[in-house]
């Protein structure tokens, strides 16, 4: 068994975390940590009750050395990247699900704040599993993708080959409240939220950039993103929706067979997809169709899991050689 902790068990990633690794196969759950630390992990997450006991700390990264082969950061942007270069120092794996270390230094200090571990950087792993594989297994550091990119990319990369890239892309998005984290805010109040959809800063949200670099890097080619995402009255699940334009004509289920046929967490539907069915699961549901030269791609998966917890575990199975889909939940929370 590997010996992993959890930075960041507090909140709702952390929670899958430690869920998934409780019955894991390989992996053993020996540290868990939050920005205060001081508590039980049942305490935090009452739905744990009877099922584990362990003590929450502070987060060290001596002890973390101590007690784990690799370690989930679980954080806010600008609070992973200190603790991990000192993990990295002492020789621990690092899968981290914040944005630190998801792009590349110009774009990330554009719109966030600046880096703190460029040492590092140039060595992370973006943690889109079907696309980094085989990087993923050798690498120390993963970057985990966030959610919008991960249901975005995974929808629009096959097609990108046949796209008109003096178009733009139009991204239109929704998220369940989850994906809000845990602190409460004004937006994310049941008064706010129920009964209610709205965009959220709409075509100036930071994963569009973030789109648009890893369309760049893994296809070669520049395209304009236009990413709009909207809050809507569920707990989870997100269902992207991604408008294009093409520069031939295609046969867009032929394509999807083609890029993902062989891939076991990615669905190819011949319906268009809902957020229910993949709500709870590692799976991403894709659907396309065309009009003529317009192009329609849509895809969902759970944002806590697929777009943040689960990615991240698969990608952690990988880098210790073992089966990509062990304790990868596959069973859908319905009805």
């Amino acid at each position: 068994m590997i010996n992993v902790g959890v930075v960041g068990a507090g909140g709702y990633t952390g929670l899958e975390l430690v869920k998934m690794l409780l019955n894991h196969p390989g992996f053993r759950l020996n540290y868990l940590a939050t920005s205060t630390g001081d508590a039980m992990i049942e305490e935090l997450h009452p739905a744990l009750l009877d099922l584990i006991t362990f003590g929450v700390e502070e987060a060290d990264a001596e002890t973390i050395a101590q007690r784990c082969e690799l370690v989930f950061l679980a954080l806010p942007h600008k609070a992973s990247m200190g603790l991990a270069r000192e993990l990295i120092e002492r020789g621990v794996k690092i899968v981290d699900l914040s944005a630190d270390y998801r792009l590349e230094r110009e774009t990330y200090e554009a719109h966030y704040c600046p880096h703190e571990d460029a040492e590092h950087l140039g060595e992370a792993v973006y943690g889109l599993i079907e696309y980094y594989r085989e990087e993923i297994k050798i690498a120390r550091l993963v970057a985990g993708p966030g959610c919008y990119p991960t249901a975005t990319l995974l929808g629009i990369l096959p097609f990108v080959p046949y796209l008109d890239t003096s178009a733009p892309l139009f991204v239109d998005a929704k998220s369940g409240v989850s994906g809000a984290g845990k602190k409460l805010t004004e937006t994310s109040h049941f008064v706010t939220i129920n009964d209610n959809i709205f965009a959220y800063n709409p075509l100036r949200h930071r994963h569009a950039p973030e789109i648009a670099e890893k369309i760049a890097k893994i296809r070669g080619v520049g395209v304009e993103v236009n990413f709009v995402p909207h809050l809507i009255p569920a707990t989870r699940g997100e269902l992207v929706s991604v408008y294009a334009t093409l520069k031939e004509e295609i046969d867009p289920p032929e394509i999807l067979e083609k890029a993902y046929g062989t891939e076991r967490f990615i669905r190819l539907r011949e319906k268009p997809v809902d957020i229910k069915s993949t709500a709870g699961t590692h799976f991403c549901d894709i659907y396309a169709q065309r009009n003529g030269r317009g192009l329609f791609v849509s895809s969902a998966i759970d944002n806590l899991l697929r777009g943040a917890a689960s990615q991240a575990l698969a990608a952690a199975n990988l880098m210790t050689g073992q089966d990509e889909g062990a304790g990868l939940p596959v069973i859908a929370y319905v009805p």
